[in-house]
């Protein structure tokens, strides 16, 4: 018999599901109505990820299985839709909540109000990602890509605007386009394995004749190109910089966490279905992500250097992270993605407290700052007097917390000590460099220096532009009156930012949990045998 807390796994979709659907019934003069349920169902949904990270965490968690499965409607897999729960599922579940707290707070200060239904759009963009880190099935990863998909193209919409209406249409068109590759990808796949539940796909590839392994192979291929478009690799990344600069502030802000959907599907059906068992396709694709991963990390870079808008730095950011994390995957190196996992988590968070703050400083920026800015450094100013004047004045309250909080920002994502973004690129670059443990013993292959590089020089640029646009920001171009920030604007962007000295305070046991979660990830042995082997409720384990 289920007991509750075997229910945990199907509530991170029920409850986003519920809360937008009934929201959609409550009218929009009611705004501190629908905030309210609105807070209180992502704050239980927060509660739900929490737990679910914590019961992952446990050794044997249900019965001495390393996976918690859900069938639903109580069907036999692989014939019904089963959702899984591991350590990677339910991380990702947890940033999830984490940033939709963080995002809806934010937005409960002004923006909800901009349009209509923005409450329930951004519960259905939580149910789609929720579900698609949740669910063993790859046509059911389908359908909650595009829940979570049609529910973004309505926030990327929020607030209208002629910029926000051309880069939707992009927007729209581009995943339209990796829509339909990835249900061609899966029909190819799901023609020569003849089932379409991820451990079942993984347990019969092996015995796929070689008369039908290149038709696999293209269909994995061609799924592959969705996911690597949805995770912005370059050149299909082109869509990227120009969205997010346009989206609102607080939707930017979720979006934090696109593109690390298709890296969390790469890394779970590449390792899953093309790993070391997988036979004469084991490391199919591999090297694409190496050296696609190490290109987006170097076109992100440039394109930091020269972004001319906070904004637009901000999405070069996401691009250098999803770069990252691709490279990693490519590498092949478990010690590797044990690091990458603890960088997802470190970069999301600072890019979503970024976007957040590209809106408040943006407000109390002068009329022209930019240029002024640039005249400034090439000029001087000749106001010596006035300067003399104004030594001593004391720095509004909101403007410190602005600075100190771009600061965080800047040291977590270029990556410099004592902060996470520092521990995650150490923790990468540490077994790529020592492959086995013992230096003297190990050659470091030429991929591995390439990587590790491009590493510690996309961290010095985004420094560089970071710091450019810091001091071209808080250095003389600002409102002389109050900054028009209220303290609940302040309160999400200071959260993210605290959870990432969070995590370098809890840098062991963090690191701990990602190393284990990449471990399960390169012995897919047991995720099959559990997810295969998904008792049914009221069934009665054998003696």
């Amino acid at each position: 018999m289920m007991m509750l807390q075997d229910h945990l796994i199907i509530l991170p979709i029920l409850l986003p599901l519920a809360t937008g659907a009934f929201l959609l019934f409550v009218d929009d003069r009611h705004r501190p109505l629908k905030a309210g349920i609105s807070f209180a169902s992502t704050l239980a949904l927060l509660v739900v990820a929490a737990l679910l990270v914590h019961r992952a965490g446990l050794v044997g968690p249900v019965d001495g299985e390393l996976t918690a499965t859900y069938p639903l409607g109580n069907w036999p897999v692989p014939f019904g839709i089963v959702l899984v729960g591991d350590r990677l599922a339910a991380l990702m579940v947890l940033l999830t909540a984490v940033l939709g707290m963080c995002t809806l707070v934010f937005a409960i200060a002004r923006w909800h109000a901009v349009a209509p239904s923005f409450h329930s759009l951004l519960h259905f963009l939580l149910m789609g990602l929720c579900g698609a880190f949740l669910t063993g099935d790859l046509f059911n990863l389908f359908v909650f890509f595009e829940v979570l998909l049609a529910a973004s193209y309505g926030l990327l919409l929020h607030g209208s605007g002629s910029a926000r209406a051309r880069a939707g249409l992009h927007y729209i068109a581009v995943n339209l386009a990796t829509s339909s590759l990835f249900l061609i990808g899966a029909a190819l796949i799901y023609g020569t394995t003849g089932t379409l539940n991820m451990a079942d796909i993984a347990a019969k590839i092996t015995n796929v004749p070689e008369a039908d392994r290149g038709l696999l192979e293209a269909g994995a291929a061609i799924l592959g190109v969705a996911f690597l478009t949805k995770s912005a690799m370059w050149p299909l990344g082109f869509w990227l910089t120009g969205a997010y600069a346009a989206a609102s502030a607080p939707v930017a802000a979720v979006f934090a966490i696109m593109t690390k959907v298709g890296v969390y599907a790469l890394l779970r059906l590449s390792l899953l279905f093309f790993g070391d068992a997988a036979g004469v396709s084991a490391g199919f694709g591999q090297l694409v992500l190496l050296y696609g991963g190490m290109g987006t990390i170097a076109y992100g870079a440039v394109s930091a250097l020269a972004a001319q808008t906070t904004a637009r730095l901000s999405g070069s950011l996401v691009l250098v992270s999803s770069g990252t994390l691709l490279a990693a995957i490519g590498l092949g190196n478990e010690g590797v993605v044990g690091g990458a996992l603890f960088y997802l988590i470190s970069s999301t968070l600072a890019i979503s407290a970024m976007f957040l703050l590209v809106e408040l400083v943006e407000r109390v920026r002068m009329e022209g700052a930019d240029i002024l800015a640039v005249t400034m450094e090439a000029y001087g100013d000749d106001e010596e007097d006035e300067a003399v004047q104004e030594i001593g004045t004391v720095i509004p309250g909101a403007m410190a917390v602005l600075g100190i909080s771009f600061a965080v920002c800047a040291l977590v994502l270029s990556g410099l000590p004592p902060l996470s973004g520092f521990l995650a690129k150490f923790a990468m670059i540490s077994p790529m460099l020592n492959p086995e443990g013992l230096a003297t013993q190990n050659v470091v292959s030429p991929q591995a220096w390439w990587l590790a590089s491009l590493l510690i020089i996309s961290g010095f640029a985004a420094l560089v532009a970071l710091v450019r646009t810091g001091i071209n920001t808080f250095w003389a171009t600002l409102e002389e009156a109050p900054a028009d920030v209220q303290v609940i604007e302040i309160v999400p962007v200071v959260t993210l930012l605290a959870l990432c000295i969070v995590m370098a305070v809890m840098a062991g046991p963090i690191l701990g949990y990602m190393d284990a979660a990449a471990q399960a990830l390169y012995t897919p042995a047991g995720y099959i045998n559990d997810v295969l082997g998904a008792p049914l409720a009221g069934s009665v384990a054998a003696p």
